[in-house]
């Protein structure tokens, strides 16, 4: 992986899997159109690197790939999920004012019919396809920060990674599915493979994952505390590990864990620092909450 250009203080690298694409192209005299995939790819990611500056996130590298890119950010499951969203539709948005753009410029004879429709349908195939249900495409990011809004933070990472790995086996499947009809569909496979090891990478990664989440938690709700809000409770018994009461953690939310006994009376409330704290000290994860606390 090449770096290409630092912009808005972020490194654009070309992901090797780029550079094939454009050397296919060049051999088989497809180089404009795969140039004007790249530009469109570019204007895309731009479009995502400046709504994540714009509030504030810290963009480490954008990586270019042929239908889209991925952008390496530090704020993993420490920004509000209205931002995630925001920045996951910055790409697509992007992809919609160039469509409409080249229909202004074909119908004033700018530029010819046949470019138009050419670069028309290559923004609506990437807009959409970015749109898909799987990580790290966009639609597999919107769907994930929703996920997250009503289901505990490690259980929607879980169910959105398992999600994204169906849908990419499924891409590869799909591909395959052509050789019933004479031939591979080379471009869905390549980029089903990609998402596929990409996928696999991460699910393996979860507990990383959550545990960023959980390193930035004090960050994420001190606003929440600082104006003010209703805590919503957790309610687990005494026996239960501080490991699995912190997957119940939910995003944009204070907790209060209410710890009750065998006759089911509230015997301590917690606050979710003595938690974050015992979870993070190796020797008391694993214990039962009634060890550490009652």
């Amino acid at each position: 992986m090449t770096n290409w250009n630092r912009w808005f203080g972020t490194y654009y690298r070309f992901h090797p899997l780029f550079s094939i694409v454009m050397l296919l192209s060049i051999i088989a005299g497809y180089f404009i159109e795969t140039a004007t995939l790249f530009a469109i790819v570019l204007v895309h990611e731009i479009g995502h690197v400046m709504a994540a500056k714009n509030y504030g996130w810290r963009v480490k590298e954008v990586q270019l790939l042929p239908f889209g890119g991925v952008a390496v950010v530090d704020e993993l499951g420490s920004v509000p999920v209205k931002q995630e969203i925001i920045v996951a539709l910055a790409g697509p948005l992007q992809n919609v004012w160039m469509i409409l753009a080249a229909y202004v410029l074909k119908w004033a004879g700018v530029i010819s019919h046949d470019w138009a429709t050419y670069f028309i349908e290559a923004n609506m195939l990437i807009a959409l396809f970015n749109l898909l249900p799987i990580l790290p495409l966009d639609g597999g990011k919107i769907l994930q920060s929703c996920l997250t809004l009503w289901q505990p933070y490690y259980r929607a990472i879980a169910l959105s990674s398992a999600l994204s790995l169906v849908c990419s086996c499924l891409l590869i499947i799909l591909s395959l599915l052509h050789v019933l009809r004479g031939g591979i569909q080379m471009n869905l496979l390549i980029i089903g493979l990609f998402l596929l090891y990409s996928n696999w990478y991460s699910h393996k990664n979860l507990t990383y994952h959550f545990m960023r989440f959980l390193i930035n938690r004090d960050t994420a709700v001190a606003p929440l505390i600082d104006k003010g809000t209703l805590a919503q409770p957790i309610i687990v018994n005494g026996r239960m590990k501080v490991s699995d009461i912190v997957r119940l953690f939910v995003r944009d939310k204070y907790h209060l864990v209410y710890v009750l006994d065998e006759r089911g009376m509230i015997r301590i409330v917690l606050p979710e620092k003595p938690l974050l704290l015992s979870y993070f000290t190796e020797s008391r994860r694993g214990c039962a909450i009634s060890e550490l606390f009652m």
